[in-house]
């Protein structure tokens, strides 16, 4: 009968860094689909430049998460991301007539 070694570390529970990064990609492009599609139907009902900023600079967010998450900065992503998202809605909400 072998006894476990006490300096070996006991497995994490969750996710692994792997299957977080591939999360965080699946979940930056899904973001980056929908408001592109959100893009085209604000620039169908409205033209404004300011539309096209708001949702443009999301979407250049969106891939920058991706290339974070590509890289392991998968907190970082997940940091930007939330509030890259609420910043958009805010400004959405707010600034957009």
């Amino acid at each position: 009968m072998t006894t476990p070694d006490p300096t070996t570390p006991a497995p994490r529970p969750g996710l692994s860094p792997r299957r977080a990064r591939q999360l965080r990609i699946a979940a930056a492009s899904v973001l980056l689909v929908a408001l592109a599609v959100v893009l085209v139907l604000r620039l169908a009902s409205r033209t404004s430049v300011l539309v096209v900023g708001v949702y443009g600079l999301a979407m250049i967010l969106c891939g920058v998460v991706i290339e974070l998450s590509r890289n392991g900065r998968t907190r970082l992503g997940t940091w930007l991301l939330a509030a890259g998202l609420v910043t958009a809605l805010a400004a959405d909400w707010l600034l957009l007539p």
